[in-house]
């Protein structure tokens, strides 16, 4: 009788064991996003250099992030459905985009303009003087709340696509004027991408930034969300987001 209640104690213990203890919380954060280097991407070096601050930021609080890649559209549309996903990133502000998700604290800047021909430079100084030309964007894609509103209003002649590079290979084409693009896309485009590369003397970054645009990660609204934005808010103001990306960008110039 006496072995009968040690055995059932000892298995009673190993069931318990292998449970988190109560009210333990997950140390497993899980984010969606997309192939946009050198911010991010599955095949890039420890994931590209915003994930890396995203990275860090959580693990100074003890937590693990895992990153899943999609396409962009599908990415966004992955996190509503699917509560595995604590939101996505990086993403641009946007009004609109307040009503389903909670903007974490500012991870990087990405300095937004156009990509044009270097023969056929555009002056300009207001988004008004860009009206008539053909304009290149990626589908889903926020740019700035000026230009999005223009867009919608047919102020302005946009031409949408899937990827950056394809929007360069239509500038260089000739068959848009401009396209709206990140400058470190663009740079990494011209070193990595074998069919941009090969028009890289064609086209240029407009001398005329467009804004420069603060990186969000995305968490879908709810409470557990909310509290967890602000642990990654907190150990993102325990590490140096500016110096790893200039780190980065600089170990990856160097490969």
């Amino acid at each position: 009788m006496k072995y009968a209640k040690s055995m059932m104690l000892f298995f009673i213990l190993l069931f318990f064991s292998g449970m988190p203890a109560w009210g333990q919380e997950t140390r497993d954060v899980y984010l969606a996003s997309l192939e946009w280097p050198p911010y991010v991407g599955e095949t890039l070096p420890e994931q590209g250099a915003i994930a890396v601050v995203a990275r860090e930021a959580f693990a100074a609080m003890g937590y693990t992030l895992h990153i899943e890649f999609f396409p962009w559209m599908r990415a966004i549309y992955t996190v509503k459905r699917d509560n595995m996903y604590a939101g996505y990133f990086p993403e641009y502000y946007a009004k609109g985009i307040e009503e389903e998700f909670l903007f974490s604290s500012p991870l990087g800047v990405s300095p937004l303009g156009f990509v044009e021909r270097k023969d056929a430079p555009v002056v300009w100084q207001t988004l008004d003087d860009l009206k008539g030309l053909a304009i290149g964007t990626v589908n889903g894609y926020v740019n700035t709340e000026e230009f999005d509103r223009k867009a919608a209003a047919g102020e302005l002649q946009v031409d949408t696509v899937m990827l950056d590079s394809s929007n360069i290979l239509k500038v260089a084409a000739q068959r848009i004027q401009i396209a709206v693009i990140d400058r470190y896309v663009l740079e990494y485009l011209f070193q990595h991408d074998a069919e941009v590369s090969k028009v890289k003397d064609a086209v240029q970054f407009n001398a005329k930034i467009l804004e420069e645009k603060q990186l969000f990660i995305c968490f879908r609204r709810s409470p557990e969300n909310e509290q967890l934005r602000t642990i990654f808010n907190e150990g993102l103001q325990k590490i140096d987001a500016s110096q790893i990306m200039r780190e980065y960008f600089q170990r990856l110039n160097n490969q």
